[in-house]
């Protein structure tokens, strides 16, 4: 099976111009995303898909591969499949370009489902909220699973509702996937469903139309990047890990 990630990573973010290429300890953020996403051992190739010169012009600098796309996407997955369609490959692993702590490991679990199952068709990861604020937060994306590891259902509330105040166990939802290309090209032909247009979760359209999206827990911990005031937080927790800044 050839293997590949895809790393979306455009410079017009309305919250956080120019994101991809903020500095963090003085590393690009997109060159510590690419590195992380290269020691994943089952991964045999990693690109970054950009519609910005600049951001390629710094993947180019630290050595890394970059296909250039169209301005007019309106999500990372469409930008993901003008990318896909333009490689050799059999499973295409999307991982966002604001996630600078991903792990190689998390990304091997990814492959390690559909080496188990052959018709698996998208796959995703979870991990175990231990901040209750998290819980109730909206940029917070929840998922439950049913007892096979498959998803029930995805939501910015928290789910499952514990009328009892039962010892409910709750799961982040960690906005990494993983498709076979064929599917991948489907899913973006599909039109948008009206769950996915409420929650704001593409995901969404997958359950929608009935597939299946199979979901690995993890015990990885992520501070994505959705403003200038998330950077801090990630030096801090590089430093508390050892990183010199």
């Amino acid at each position: 099976m050839k293997i590949a990630a895809i790393i979306p990573a455009r410079y017009a973010s309305t919250r956080f111009p120019g994101k991809p290429l903020a500095p963090i300890l003085g590393i690009p953020m997109i060159e510590r995303v690419y590195c992380n996403v290269s020691k994943a051992r089952a991964i045999q190739d990693v690109w970054v898909a950009t519609d910005d010169p600049r951001i390629e012009e710094v993947v180019r600098g630290f050595g890394g591969k970059c296909i250039m796309t169209s301005k007019e996407h309106q999500t990372g997955s469409d930008r993901l499949a003008e990318a896909a369609e333009k490689l050799d490959v059999d499973l295409v692993i999307n991982v966002q370009g604001d996630e600078p702590l991903i792990k190689g490991d998390a990304l091997d679990l990814l492959v390690d489902l559909f080496m188990q199952d052959s018709s698996l068709q998208m796959a995703t990861l979870k991990t175990k909220i231990s901040d209750l604020e998290e819980i109730h937060n909206p940029n917070v994306v929840k998922v439950i699973s049913n007892k096979y590891g498959d998803a029930i259902y995805f939501s910015r509330n928290p789910i499952p509702y514990n009328r009892d105040g039962r010892n409910v166990e709750y799961y982040k939802h960690i906005g990494v996937y993983a498709y076979t290309k064929e599917f991948l090209l489907k899913f973006v032909s599909m039109p948008q469903t009206e769950l996915e247009l409420a929650e704001s979760l593409e995901q969404l359209r997958a359950l929608e139309n009935g597939v299946k999206i199979k979901v690995a827990e993890t015990n990885i911990k992520l501070i994505g990047v959705d403003t200038p005031q998330d950077i801090p937080k990630v030096e801090a927790f590089l430093i508390a890990a050892g990183e010199k800044s």
